[in-house]
């Protein structure tokens, strides 16, 4: 056979191989800073190659008889401590060379990453620095260019969020036990940005749906008016749990 075509036969066997792979998670950790207006995401430094001392976020390779999601919570508690926090996987992402290292290892190994979305409360999250030079809440709007294909990552989290906010409950995860109105809709129009509903409207549709308790207590915060102290109530949004609801 001419070599040409003995060249070709190789490569289309090589075409044909099975890809061994590595298995990741990275955690995109949201919370927001009520008292600043501010939607912020959780990066760390990273302290070995590949991107040696650039932005990314938490994140592990998977161990032996280790989950998935057991993997996401053991990076979370490495990083944070935070007693409310909501946690689901958010994607996988394994394209081709997403990962220096696959071009390095002389066996070709893939690494892929299976992404976790996270919301935590802002007030009652604690950073862990131990061991980790470099550990920071960033303003969404100020994230640098992170590691690997972490900005990607980013804008697929950031995009669930705001999903989340607008066809689920996921808001009251982050809230105190006890808010009022315009607490709530300052969490809505920090992600979602101050065009996405008036107050009006917006306090309108959520007191219709029947699941916000009017606790009686009034709250004083500055000059105005006392406003109401609101609690979610799980059950009564349980009939509603399987049901498609646009909140704003």
């Amino acid at each position: 056979m001419p070599e040409r075509l003995q060249r070709k036969a190789a490569h289309s066997v090589n075409d044909r191989a099975l890809a061994d792979f590595k298995v990741g998670v990275d955690n995109v950790i949201f919370s927001v800073d009520t008292a600043q207006n501010r939607l912020l995401v959780l990066l760390v430094m990273r302290q070995e190659d590949p991107f040696l001392g650039q932005w990314s976020f938490p994140g592990t390779l998977v161990r032996r008889g280790e989950s998935l999601e057991d993997a996401a919570y053991r990076i979370l508690a490495e990083k944070i401590r935070a007693r409310n926090l909501y946690l689901e996987q958010l994607y996988t992402f394994g394209g081709p060379d997403r990962d220096p290292r696959e071009s390095m290892d002389s066996y070709a190994i893939r690494y892929l990453s299976v992404s976790y979305f996270a919301l935590v409360r802002f007030a009652e999250a604690e950073l862990i620095a131990d061991g980790v030079s470099g550990i920071a809440w960033y303003p969404l709007d100020q994230v640098p260019q992170l590691a690997f294909d972490h900005n990607e990552v980013l804008e697929y989290g950031h995009r669930r969020l705001r999903n989340k906010l607008e066809y689920s409950p996921v808001a009251f995860e982050v809230l105190p036990e006890l808010f009022t109105l315009s607490d709530l809709y300052q969490l809505y129009t920090t992600v979602l940005g101050e065009n996405f509903s008036d107050y009006s409207n917006f306090r309108s549709r959520l007191l219709k749906m029947g699941f916000l308790s009017d606790t009686g207590v009034k709250a004083s915060r500055g000059a105005g008016r006392p406003a109401s102290l609101y609690r979610f109530d799980a059950e009564a949004f349980a009939p509603l749990k399987d049901k498609p609801l646009v909140f704003i």
